[in-house]
């Protein structure tokens, strides 16, 4: 089709995630048509280097051969298969019990979804039947972090802890729960790891006490912030917000959609810290995006309450794309890329990337580098001392990813002044060097802009 049609097309029918609906109208659609490695092109032409790796999860980068071939194979012989009336299939049989020997511990158990945001639902649904087998359906009370995401689904978005996911929809429920985040650029306790490893595990009890010790059931965390800017905890925070949970029979969930599959170095990021969580949830990198496809991780204790609980009764949680075999024949794929070359590419590129960013730190609008493995950001001040964000007036979500995007280099823009990167694993030092050379004119850009510069000014 014309390109000019596309867009009247998508204007009029397709409705489009986390986007002003309006705004988009009026903007029009921006359509990419292929891609291959780390780079995509626009149907016009424009080629970008994807420093976000879709929406972070496009890994293995594009164009893998290995992964289309698994995919066209299972449509041929097998393009679905119910996991109900005991049913199933040998790809998504191979690869739960692959995920099982890579996973932390004993999280031996794997329940599959379509994503990230129905394997963080299925988690509640798990976690509340878990305590009723156990005879304490009194704890049914949960909490995340500010600044957290936890999908966009209706529990799921709950959890989540950004304003932008609960204006409008009734958000959260009563039973969902908040401590302040460990985002250590601005914390109030300040930057010293420790101050903010025991004020986060102080609001945590503190958060409990409150609610009620015997009310509280699960407590969630991704290992890195993602959507909340990209906010890298202290060293040994995450170890400390899981013991304490093991002190207050709270149930501790990981939730590695963004963090799993070599995303900040090794498999999966929980294994930084050495910790094994009760319940992981996983998506994004499992697939690579070339498939819907997500999964709940649960550990042999999990699992068991529930099976005895229920014991010849049926466990009423069930989705028709459950271990979809064409999905689970291209995470299989997936696995075998990383483990023979990805995994190891991701390290080298990551530590070309952070030093990379690391490199901008002197610029006027940088106030923060942080960042792990190929997953970074960098936050963009007006005054350094003060910390003070780019003015809304700035408008840095839509002006500086517009600036990237003409530079050729696609980056998340956050609202707050804040640029995340998550480039594929397979990313060359040329696509390294040319996210840091395009981060770098679009910085250039964005000081230029009247707004930033009035605001510096002042």
């Amino acid at each position: 089709m014309l390109l000019n049609s596309l867009v009247e097309l998508d204007r009029a029918h397709l409705v489009h995630p986390v986007a002003s609906y309006r705004g988009h109208e009026k903007a029009g659609v921006r359509v990419l048509a292929s891609a291959k490695g780390a780079r995509v092109k626009e149907a016009g032409g424009h080629e970008l280097i994807d420093g976000f790796a879709g929406l972070w999860c496009v890994n293995a980068g594009y164009g893998q051969e290995k992964i289309v071939e698994a995919a066209t194979r299972q449509l041929r012989e097998l393009p679905y298969a119910t996991g109900y009336f005991g049913l199933g299939s040998e790809p998504a049989i191979r690869l739960a019990s692959e995920l099982a020997d890579r996973a932390p511990g004993d999280l031996n158990h794997v329940y599959f979804t379509l994503g990230g945001s129905d394997a963080v639902d299925s988690t509640v649904r798990f976690i509340r039947y878990y305590f009723h087998a156990i005879g304490k359906p009194e704890k049914d009370q949960f909490i995340s972090v500010m600044n957290g995401y936890h999908g966009s689904s209706t529990v799921g978005a709950g959890l989540t802890a950004l304003p932008a996911f609960h204006a409008g929809f009734g958000l959260p429920f009563d039973w969902q729960h908040k401590i302040p985040s460990h985002y250590s650029y601005r914390n109030p306790v300040g930057t010293e790891p420790q101050a903010i490893i025991e004020a986060s595990v102080a609001a945590l009890r503190a958060k409990v006490e409150e609610i009620g010790p015997e009310r509280v059931a699960a407590f969630y965390v991704e290992p890195i912030q993602g959507s909340g800017g990209v906010l890298v905890p202290p060293d040994g925070w995450v170890k400390a917000m899981r013991e304490t949970c093991r002190e207050l029979d709270i149930l501790f969930v990981a939730d590695e959609v963004i963090t799993g599959f070599g995303r900040t170095g090794p498999l999966f990021a929980c294994e930084d810290e050495g910790i094994v969580p009760d319940l992981m949830t996983v998506a994004k990198g499992l697939t690579s995006g070339y498939c819907p496809m997500g999964a709940v991780l649960l550990s042999d204790r999990i699992y068991d309450a529930i099976a005895d609980g229920a014991g010849l009764t049926a466990v009423g949680h069930g989705y028709t794309y459950s271990a979809h075999p064409v999905s689970a024949a291209v995470g299989l794929a997936c696995l075998d890329l990383y483990e023979n070359g990805l995994l190891e590419n991701g390290r080298r590129a990551g530590e070309r990337l952070m030093a990379g960013l690391h490199s901008l730190a002197d610029h006027p609008l940088v106030g923060e580098v942080r960042g792990r493995g190929m997953l970074a950001a960098v936050e963009l001040v007006t005054d350094k001392a003060k910390k003070t964000p780019l003015p809304a007036s700035a408008e840095p979500a839509k002006r500086v990813f517009d600036r990237a995007w003409d530079n050729g280099l696609v980056v998340r823009a956050f609202p707050t002044g804040v640029l995340g990167y998550a480039p594929p694993l397979c990313a060359t030092d040329a696509d390294i060097d040319g996210i840091i050379e395009r981060t770098k004119m679009t910085l250039d850009q964005t000081l230029e802009d009247p707004d930033v510069r009035a605001a510096m000014v002042g």
